[in-house]
């Protein structure tokens, strides 16, 4: 079974360079996708001027197919506040099939705040996801940044209602896992991660709402 570490390290290369608030926000998707049993991998996050006009070119000036009509500077992948996700295989392997596990992770992501590619009027573009702020371009290319009111908001948006719970850390034979929380005086650990680190599997049924460990 794919482990949360294994799947997080796929799309680790993809993430520095992005914005702290659309860094969070993918960390998370990466988290709740695998919470609901689809695996994600990132395959684009931040993009340099150069590489844009590289991709830009294909159909046009250089051989293949169109895949953007953004130039270089005039893709929000070039100012860290856009990334590209695949679905991840238990085979290792990626897949760009729009199934219904695809749409699972774009109504996680909208619920974090992204802007889904697939639902623009003109270019369709399924494995993209961007949070601008409102912002454009050309106000990004100007050094514009989101307000901090933005920022928090933002963030409200990625923790939820976990913001203000309190955190637990969480230890399996003396190895750290991913933090647990406290609430009304219970603890609560993460049941995959917890599980895992015993040597079980975890399954959940989604349309059932059941959990089960089995070693």
């Amino acid at each position: 079974m794919i482990t949360l570490d294994y799947v997080k390290s796929k799309s680790a290369s993809k993430l520095s360079g992005l914005h702290p608030v659309v860094l969070a926000a993918t960390e998370r998707l990466i988290e709740r996708t695998y919470a609901q049993g689809v695996t994600i991998i990132i395959t684009q996050g931040l993009r340099t001027v150069e590489e844009q006009n590289y991709l830009y070119a294909l159909g046009r000036t250089k051989p293949g197919k169109i895949v953007t009509n953004a130039r270089g500077g005039y893709s929000n992948h070039n100012f860290g506040v856009a990334i590209d996700f695949a679905l991840l295989m238990p085979d290792g392997k990626v897949s760009w099939v729009v199934n219904d596990n695809w749409m699972k992770v774009v109504g996680i992501a909208k619920e974090l705040g992204f802007e889904w590619g697939g639902s623009w009027k003109t270019f369709k573009d399924y494995p993209h996801f961007e949070m601008t702020f409102g912002l454009t371009t050309s106000q990004f290319r100007a050094g514009k940044q989101p307000s901090q009111a933005q920022i928090s908001e933002a963030y409200k948006k990625i923790n939820g209602e976990m913001e203000d719970v309190e955190k637990a850390k969480v230890y399996v034979n003396g190895e750290k896992i991913e933090d647990g929380f406290v609430l009304e005086g219970r603890v609560y650990v993460p049941l995959r991660a917890a599980g895992e680190a015993f040597g079980a599997k975890v399954n959940w049924d989604n349309d059932k709402k059941i959990a089960s460990i089995t070693k």
